[in-house]
């Protein structure tokens, strides 16, 4: 590990980032921790000096996606645990798109974590590669794994966990707050809007952004962005769908529909937010559709907005949106990981407002996008400075 950090120090230096770097530890090496490495990779200086495509932000605070580099990794898939974690990002049940092949050995194992409520039970009925192996490699306790995280250097621990795993979402929020390190929630179980866990972010004076991610371009930004279109423009929406479907271990996961209630909430509330009028229940329906396992990690969206326009004349919209879902997320995780080592730099503390809101489906304060993204710019470029108390 002490090669590894020299090796990101020096990267630095050379890229003209900032000295080390940042260093973040995953939590679930899946489809979208494998988009997002790839594309750690994929942006090299070189690249981000020309006209660069697929990101939001090229530089945030002096540091470029190549700033960033995995120090610890945790999962609980046979084919991944003892394997490097550049190796394990291509190990079966991940499904990507592969757009970043040649990858440097990171020099970080994969450790084995708890399994807790990490695999739905419903997936043990899948006798192929495209569900989890679980490794038989003894788990770390919290203990350990905060050792890790302190040991390793992490400044930020990233959240990936399948959805409608809330006992483990809970554990790796906690080992990020004994560990004193920022926390990233991309999966939809509330941590950064529960105000208990909000509080103890805060009390410790770290930073946390979430919960649920935004895609750069997905079902939910998408729909937000019509649904305020109907508000400004003076439609009156009636009732609106969003179906998905996909084939990737998210999806299979969610067949168990017990595991959605949190995910349902979420993408659904994120729509809610920005209508002029919230709708009833029976007029909105919001979340994963099916399963279809060709589809691997295309997702495949259909939403369909009815409403009223001048003189109370009916008008309907379908559209139809076809993207990949990993890296779909991974550039929206590289600004919350650049935000996250901003607000450790700044002595800014507890969650993230305007990220968050920007960034993710279920923040603790919902805003429209327009003003969460004002409000994430007012937060990179003019970051308030640490308020030290007079002796």
């Amino acid at each position: 590990m002490g090669i590894h950090n020299a090796v990101i120090q020096n990267a630095a230096h050379k890229n003209g980032g900032k000295t080390g770097g940042i260093r973040i530890a995953i939590a679930g090496i899946g489809n979208c921790a494998s988009s997002l490495i790839q594309g750690i990779h994929y942006y090299t200086p070189e690249r981000c000096a020309e006209d660069v495509i697929g990101l939001m932000h090229t530089e945030i605070g002096g540091y470029r996606p190549c700033d960033i580099a995995v120090v610890a990794a945790f999962d609980v898939d046979a084919r991944k645990v003892g394997t490097d974690v550049h190796r394990a990002i291509f190990a079966k049940p991940n499904c990507t798109k592969i757009f970043q092949a040649e990858i440097p050995d990171a020099g970080v194992t994969v450790l084995m974590a708890p399994v807790l409520d990490g695999i739905s039970e419903h997936m043990d009925a899948y006798e192929d590669d495209r569900t989890f192996i679980k490794s038989t490699a003894p788990a770390l306790s919290k203990v350990e794994i905060v050792a890790e995280l302190q040991r390793s250097g992490a400044d930020v621990l990233l959240n990936y966990m399948p959805v409608g795993s809330e006992q483990a979402a809970r554990f790796y929020a906690e080992c990020a707050l004994e560990a004193g390190i920022g926390f990233i929630n991309n999966m939809p179980v509330f941590i950064a809007s529960d105000p208990a866990f909000a509080s103890r972010f805060e009390a410790r004076n770290l930073p946390i952004i979430g919960d649920d991610i935004k895609s750069q371009l997905g079902a939910t930004i998408t729909h937000r962005v019509l649904t305020d279109l109907f508000a400004k423009r003076g439609i009156k929406l009636l009732r609106t769908y969003q179906l998905n479907t996909g084939g990737n271990t998210d999806f299979l996961n969610m067949k168990n529909h017990e595991r959605l209630a949190s995910k349902k909430k979420s993408k659904t509330e994120a729509v809610q937010a920005v209508a002029k009028t919230r709708l009833t229940n029976e007029n909105i329906h919001i979340g994963p559709s099916d399963y279809v396992p060709w589809q691997n990690d295309n997702k495949i969206c259909f939403i369909r907005m009815e409403g009223q326009m001048f003189g109370d004349v009916p008008m309907d919209l379908e559209l139809r949106l076809s993207v990949q879902d990993s890296p779909n997320s991974a550039g929206v995780v590289i600004d919350m990981v650049r935000c996250c080592k901003l607000a450790l730099e700044n002595g800014i503390g507890g969650v993230l407002t305007g990220p968050s809101a920007y960034f993710c489906k279920h923040p603790p304060v919902q805003y429209t996008d327009d003003t969460a993204y004002e409000m994430t710019e007012e937060f990179i470029k003019h970051r308030p400075a640490k308020v030290v108390a007079a002796e």
